[in-house]
């Protein structure tokens, strides 16, 4: 840890902070009202940061878990492609998507853009949002049957944004003018963050950073030494009979007084389809569970990451190489990456984890003629030592909103027939675990779908001798005929006719300790009263 340069007392740090913040959900707030997709508009499927000159992280805005934990790797390579914004004009953007040079799957596109102050490169600003169709070989640029990043639509490495480079982007997605709004949106974002950020002294950066690692390393070094291993499975990586089969990832957490390690040696290795997880998405996937153990008001900056080492093998579902499909690493391997984290957290700090949330995303990305459809649909939170787990969210990784019923009825050729709790599916314990969602789908057209779901065979994990959660299912009813209804696997791209029904059970979450069990006060806030079962 280098030597500090204090300037600023606690009420400055405070006032920096929270200004920094503040910037970064100024951009996300205007991304999301000029945006055109409901994907953005509505289910905020995007997030925005702050960072440094050097590519540090300094703010970010409360949006997803996935996308912020692996936007400095964003930063880092448009620094690598422009060092010290060489060749870069005050007024340029950078786009950038490919997994292998900075992104995390084709769908996620990130705008990056400098920050000049009298000629001086200050810092960055840098979006991302989730673009619903970019091409590949099918609507929504996430076939489930994917094996070669080249399926998966359109990429680039970072790269200035021009008219260009913009109509490349547009031939190749099903939506182009969907998309050429969704840009213009994260173009204008990013020029709000640049006014903004080049009106604060980039003095305090420095500081702002060094408090982050200061109350990171204090966090960490009140948990105990020691070493702690867990073990979760991806449960298949596509359709075909040969990957409906499990792969294992494995942790090994070692803390160590203020340094925290996660070692993923002995995880599977990269699959032939698109379960695949670059190390970006690994790396945000630790950092946003060891935030949800430690201190909840450590500064959301690059302070922690300097007190964190993460071990990633090279080729592994972990840390896959080009040209592996990684559409569903982004949103399924990051979710399973969460699980087994926390799951060997819960030995540092049992008093502070609670058991397995859905492990899921739920995926369904619909389309025909002229329009694409994505969504992510909630499940059942895992039971917590301080209160049940919540029904119906989503969880962990994703952070994103449902898109109203209504609005995806006006803007997509469906209907929905149902939604609602599934009655049962949380998992048993002193703290139930949280119940997913029963969802019929009927499409008006013909359509293709593609579902990219987990944890269909293994379930939600209890803790503390908690039941795990329901295991969720996908089904098709044809023509909406109930009697017809055919199970469909965790991971596939069918046709469908119009008039037929999509149905999704989402998984319940697991519960958190023994219905019976007596706990102490500190496990009983807000549920009961202490040394008492709970209601």
């Amino acid at each position: 840890m280098k030597a500090e340069r204090i300037t600023l007392d606690a009420a400055g740090l405070a006032v920096a902070v929270a200004r920094l913040a503040g910037i970064a959900r100024e951009m996300q707030t205007v991304l999301r009202r000029s945006a055109f997709s409901p994907n953005i508009k509505e289910r905020a499927d995007c997030s925005a940061a702050l960072f440094t000159a050097s590519g540090e992280l300094l703010a970010q805005a409360d949006s997803i878990p996935v996308h912020l934990g692996a936007m400095p790797a964003s930063v880092a390579a448009v620094i690598d492609a422009f060092p010290a914004a060489h060749g870069l004009t005050a007024d340029d953007q950078v786009i950038l998507n490919d997994p292998f040079v900075g992104g995390t799957h084709t769908n996620d596109i990130t705008i990056v853009a400098p920050v000049v102050v009298g000629g001086t490169l200050v810092g960055w600003v840098a979006n991302r949002a989730h673009h619903a169709d970019v091409g590949g070989t099918a609507p929504g640029s996430m076939p489930a049957d994917a094996r070669h990043i080249d399926e998966e639509g359109w990429r680039t490495g970072p790269v200035v944004l021009t008219d260009e480079i913009a109509d490349k982007l547009f031939a190749a997605s099903r939506t182009p003018a969907e998309r050429g709004g969704d840009l213009a949106a994260q173009v204008g974002a990013n020029r709000v963050g640049v006014e903004r950020l080049a009106g604060v002294d980039p003095s305090s950066f420095d500081e702002v950073l060094l408090y982050g690692e200061r109350r990171a390393r204090a966090a960490i070094a009140s948990l105990p030494d020691g070493v702690w291993h867990a073990v979760d499975q991806i449960d298949s990586f596509g359709p075909a009979p040969d990957q409906q089969r499990p792969t294992p990832i494995a942790l090994s957490v070692t803390v160590a007084g203020d340094r925290a390690s996660f070692d993923f040696t002995g995880s599977g290795p990269q699959r032939s389809g698109n379960v695949n997880a670059v190390a970006a998405v690994t790396i945000s996937a630790v950092l946003f569970a060891l935030r949800s153990v430690l201190e909840p008001t450590l500064p959301a900056n690059g302070g922690l990451a300097r007190a964190v080492d993460v071990i990633i093998p090279v080729g592994s579902i972990v840390g896959a190489l080009a040209p592996a499909a990684v559409g569903a690493g982004n949103v399924e391997v990051s979710q399973r990456v969460a699980d087994v984290c926390l799951a060997a957290l819960a030995g540092v700090a049992p008093d502070r984890v609670g058991a397995a949330s859905q492990g899921t995303m739920n995926n369904v990305i619909l389309g025909g003629v002229n329009w694409v459809y994505y969504e992510t649909v909630g499940g059942g939170q895992g039971g917590r030592p301080s209160a049940l787990g919540m029904s119906g969210v989503h969880t962990n990784m994703t952070n994103t909103k449902s898109t109203p019923i209504e609005a995806l009825e006006r803007a997509f050729p469906m209907r929905v027939l149902r939604q609602r709790l599934r009655r049962g599916s949380g998992g048993a314990g002193w703290s139930a675990g949280g119940e997913g969602i029963e969802r019929d789908l009927q499409v008006l057209v013909d359509a293709t779908v593609s579902l990219i779901t987990e944890r269909r065979v293994s379930q939600p994990w209890g803790l503390a001798g908690g039941e795990p959660g329901a295991v969720g299912e996908n089904w098709l009813l044809p023509g909406g005929v109930e009697s017809r209804a055919e199970r469909l696997p965790d991971k596939c791209t069918i046709h469908l006719k119009a008039g037929d029904v999509l149905r999704m059970l989402t998984p319940g979450g697991g519960g958190w300790g023994t219905p019976q069990m007596v706990v102490s006060d500190a496990q009983t806030r807000g549920v009961g009263e202490p040394g008492t079962p709970r209601p």
